[in-house]
């Protein structure tokens, strides 16, 4: 009783006012909620005034509500009531076994990677090569007894889906809005994230070697996230939706650090549905797995990088049941909405492409521009000072200060644009504004040793230019705990394919059976390690 009282009061912190008189009534009596159902059936939303039980009026007549939902596998009735007094008429009625107000979990951002917005596409190649964690998880070993995950069905419970991309358009099926910002039909993703992680799921394998874990399998989308955030309200209802498509499996890259009643109630009746839930362990880096994760039925997935070394931001905890690839995953993302960086480095009559990448908040240079390198240091203002770099790129060392004084040191000194030399191995994203503004100057990295190159070329009397251009792409690089739980969502997906009749307790079990061990693993940072889908395949066939 004590736990209950205690959700409530969470529920009540965290109600927005906007949305502070739509409930959710959870019924103890089926008689009550058959009626009530049937009434929704047959009228739609209905006042609750007027409502009859067995021909009598009953005792939600009482109540000025209407009923805008009702959702038959949890016996649960999504109502908008006129004010708190109504409210506490439906928690008094001993028909009500609990009654919970809308709140909102914040809405699932990647840790790192970023959209722009939608152009056409530049892309010479549908799709990109194939995302080094569909190897890591050994999903190419599985597929020949799975058939791919052909027969499987995944709803992932996100911010929507773009049902055209070229990766997805094929394996999905069907979706759903239940953010109340359309009638149901309008599941745009608008954020990006989820069908980043419905790409990863069951991306279609094409020539370029792009693919999901499961790409055969079929895809669901729920929209119950909007920039808002992720109602409770949205949950419970994107979850029995799942439970009447009977879907295989429920991909959950969202949460947070508490749970509702109505949210533990809904993944309770999936399980017991044969509906396997995964979701993401969180990531704010700390030693408590977020819910949904957390619940005892749910499958709670923790992030590792190319290394297979625990993610920083990855939590865990006694809950943690596996970890996955979570760190530059690449996956699909609407349509447009993805940026690549191109930069190629012109040395007299020599030219070549280096890896590079670029940032947030940057100019967008969406046909190339070339210009010449001027090096400026560490890009301070007293570097600038002993430089021309006007209409010229400004070619600076990472560290010591900040990007963005970086940026805006060259932008004083009427730099049309900015290339930035990592100071350690490897290439970083980020944001260099940080309320979505745009700078006037493109700004670029490229790895350590060519920029140390570049500038030992330029110290010996050469000139050196750069041609800059940002791609437009349908693919993009996330981090996340949300980009890990996918590939476990894809796994189970290639398990379920491979033998229907396994229940939740048996996936679960299987994965973390069957998984790599990782470590150190003192305090469960990699739960039982890295999924394994050839072995999670082959013990699935062999369960009875």
């Amino acid at each position: 009783m004590k736990l209950n009282v205690f959700a409530l009061i969470l529920t009540v912190l965290f109600a927005t006012a906007a949305q502070a008189e739509r409930v959710i009534v959870i019924m103890k009596d089926k008689e009550a909620f058959k009626s009530a159902h049937m009434a929704y059936k047959m009228k739609g939303s209905y006042a609750l005034k007027g409502f009859k039980l067995g021909g009598q009026p009953s005792e939600l007549a009482k109540v000025d509500g209407q009923v805008e939902d009702s959702l038959e596998n949890l016996n649960t009735l999504i109502v908008n009531t006129a004010d708190q007094a109504e409210i506490e008429k439906l928690k008094a009625n001993p028909a009500v076994a609990y009654v919970e107000k809308e709140v909102f979990h914040e809405a699932p951002r990647p840790v790192k990677g970023f959209l722009a917005k939608a152009q056409q596409s530049q892309q010479q190649k549908v799709g990109q090569k194939t995302p080094w964690g569909i190897h890591a998880v050994k999903a190419p070993e599985a597929w020949a007894l799975s058939n791919r995950g052909a027969g499987a069905r995944v709803l992932v419970l996100d911010t929507g889906i773009d049902e055209a991309h070229p990766s997805l358009k094929a394996n999905f099926e069907k979706g759903q809005d239940f953010t109340g910002d359309s009638n149901g039909s309008d599941y745009t993703d608008k954020v990006g994230h989820g069908t980043h992680v419905a790409g990863t799921i069951a991306g279609v394998m094409d020539r370029s070697g792009f693919t999901g874990v499961a790409p055969k399998a079929k895809v669901l989308a729920g929209r119950v996230c909007s920039e808002q955030g992720c109602s409770n309200v949205a949950i419970a209802q994107g979850i029995n939706w799942g439970i009447a498509q009977k879907v295989d499996v429920i991909s959950m890259s969202l949460g947070g650090m508490w749970s509702t009643p109505a949210e533990r109630d809904a993944v309770n009746k999936a399980d017991k549905a044969g509906v396997t839930v995964v979701a993401a362990s969180g990531n704010s880096g700390t030693p408590k797995v977020s819910y949904p994760a957390a619940l005892p039925t749910v499958i709670a997935v923790g992030a590792i990088d190319i290394n297979l070394q625990k993610a920083q931001f990855s939590q865990w905890g006694p809950e943690l049941a596996i970890v996955a690839p979570g760190v530059a995953v690449v996956s699909s993302v609407p349509q447009g909405t993805g940026r690549e960086s191109s930069v190629e480095i012109t040395v007299g009559t020599k030219a070549g492409k280096v890896a590079s990448s670029t940032f947030q908040g940057a100019r967008e240079v969406l046909t190339p521009e070339t210009n010449e390198l001027v090096a400026v240091g560490l890009g301070k203002v007293e570097e600038f000072a002993k430089v021309n770099v006007k209409g010229k790129y400004a070619l600076i060392s990472r560290g010591e200060i900040k990007f963005s004084e970086k940026v805006d040191n060259a932008i004083k000194a009427g730099a049309t644009g900015v290339v930035i030399y990592n100071n350690a191995p490897g290439l970083i994203q980020g944001a260099l504004t940080e309320d979505g503004s745009v700078l006037p100057v493109a700004v670029f990295m490229i790895e350590q040793t060519v920029g140390q190159q570049i500038v030992s070329q330029m110290a010996a009397g050469q000139a050196v230019k750069a041609t800059l251009q940002t791609v437009a792409t349908n693919y993009a690089a996330f981090d996340g705990t949300s980009m890990a739980t996918p590939h476990v969502s894809g796994v189970v997906a290639l398990m379920k394919a491979a033998n229907k009749a396994l229940t939740g307790a048996q996936v679960k079990a299987i994965l973390k059976q069957t998984a790599q061990a990782l470590g150190p693993n003192s305090a469960n940072e990699y739960g039982s390690g890295l999924v394994n889908a050839e072995a999670a395949v082959n013990a699935a066939l062999q369960a009875k």
